[in-house]
């Protein structure tokens, strides 16, 4: 049956183009289910990938630790990361268990620069390049779907079994099992456990 849906979904070539993918994908992260080649990763020894990893085609993965030697990107269990997502680190990103991230979205724990009210701001007569970099760890929970071209900046915290709408910027923490959109994201509905039903805040 699976043999046949593959034939089907993806033809002669295709079907072998993708046998080739998923043995390869071993050598890549040996625990992961899928990588579609090709694949840019910066810094694969920071990079904790768990069982059950699928990925669209040019995934990037870039970790630079600037304090330690640890793992700053955590993949948790069958997550899936279609074409073209970009996740780079410098000091902590955390992604749980089964989370779904659409093509395109970009995921970072830092800034060329801080903007905010720190008193500490970065002078715009810097270059960008210049400016110290600015951090801040990044969260993603159990069970997320992060929907096509979603950016999320540092310091966020998405709590777990939350949506992210297309196209929306996520600046400041969105509780679990909320639904989220715009720039910046807000929350407009939420999940009620005793209706069962989401609810329009």
């Amino acid at each position: 049956m699976k043999i046949n849906k593959l034939w089907n979904d993806y033809g002669l070539l295709g079907s072998l183009k993708l046998l080739y993918q998923f043995i390869t994908s071993k050598f890549i992260f040996w625990n992961s289910r899928l990588i579609r080649r090709p694949i840019y990763i910066r810094g694969k020894h920071f990079i904790r990938i768990s069982k059950g990893f699928t990925t669209g085609v040019g995934l990037r993965l870039e970790a630079y630790p600037k304090k330690n030697n640890s793992a700053i990107i955590e993949i948790g269990e069958n997550c899936q990361l279609n074409d073209y997502v970009h996740i780079g680190a410098i000091e902590k990103i955390i992604i749980g268990n089964n989370v779904l991230i659409a093509s395109k979205v970009f995921i970072t724990d830092h800034n060329h620069g801080y903007y905010g009210n720190k008193d500490f701001n970065s002078p715009p007569y810097i270059s960008p390049n210049n400016r110290t970099l600015y951090s801040e760890k990044v969260t993603i929970g159990d069970n997320v779907w992060l929907g096509e071209f979603v950016s999320i900046l540092p310091g966020v915290e998405i709590g777990a079994g939350s949506i992210i709408g297309a196209m929306s910027v996520v600046t400041h923490n969105i509780p679990p099992n909320s639904i989220a959109v715009g720039i910046p994201a807000e929350v407009i509905k939420k999940y009620n456990s005793k209706t069962e039903r989401w609810e329009k805040v």
